[in-house]
C-alpha cells in the first residue's frame, strides 16, 4: 500500500513540473481547487525551510519508527491502512528531499494542490493527514492495534476481577472459608 501510493504521489509530482508553470494558479475545480506548482524546502506550510537536512532526517527516523511498530505490534487491517497511508506519503515527500534539485537532503517537495485559504500540497500529504486522522479515530473508538492483546487483556482482567471477588467473599464472610 505505502509504495503504491508512494508511486502514485510521484506520478502526479511528475506530471506537475511538466505541465504546471511555477506559481502560476490553474484553475482545476473552479474556485474550489487550483493547480500551483511551487517547490517546498521546509515542512508543513514551508516551515524549517532553511533547516531542510533536518527535516529530511527526521521524516527518516520517523517513517523507521512506524515500520518498527508496524512489524512489531499492528496485526488491525485498520491500522495497517492508516500506518500504509503514513508511510507512502512519507516516503513520497522523502523522494523529493532526497533526490530533487538542489540535492540530496536539501531537495524541495513538489507541490501543487490548492486549496482556497489553504497551504497548497501535494497526494503525499493527503495522505499522511488521512492515515493520521485514521490513526486517531481507531483509538478514540478503542480499537487497538493487535487485536490478540485486547483479547489476552481482557482475559486477564476478567480473572483478575473474580479473584478479587472471591477475596472480598473470604473477608465478608470468613466462617465459610475454614
Amino acid at each position: 500500500m505505502g509504495v503504491l501510493l508512494a508511486v502514485v504521489d510521484q506520478l502526479t509530482k511528475n506530471w506537475a513540473v511538466a505541465n504546471l508553470p511555477e506559481l502560476d494558479p490553474q484553475p482545476f475545480l473552479g474556485e474550489i481547487l487550483h493547480l500551483t506548482l511551487l517547490y517546498n524546502s521546509g515542512a508543513a506550510w514551508g516551515m524549517g525551510s532553511e533547516i531542510t537536512p533536518v527535516v529530511t532526517g527526521l521524516q527518516i527516523a520517523i517513517v523507521i519508527g512506524v515500520i518498527v511498530f508496524a512489524v512489531r505490534s499492528v496485526r488491525s487491517l485498520w491500522y495497517t491502512l492508516a500506518l500504509g497511508l503514513i508511510l507512502g506519503g512519507a516516503l513520497g515527500n522523502i523522494h523529493d528531499r532526497l533526490l530533487r534539485p538542489p540535492g540530496p537532503f536539501h531537495g524541495a517537495v513538489v507541490d501543487f494542490l490548492e486549496l482556497p485559504h489553504w497551504p497548497v500540497f501535494n497526494v503525499a500529504d493527503m495522505a499522511v493527514v488521512a492515515g493520521a486522522i485514521l490513526v486517531v479515530l481507531l483509538g478514540v473508538i478503542g480499537l487497538p492495534a493487535d487485536p490478540a492483546e485486547a483479547e489476552d487483556t481482557t482475559g486477564a482482567d476478567d480473572s483478575a476481577r473474580a479473584d478479587d471477588v472471591a477475596r472480598a467473599d473470604d473477608v465478608e464472610h470468613p466462617e465459610e472459608t475454614r
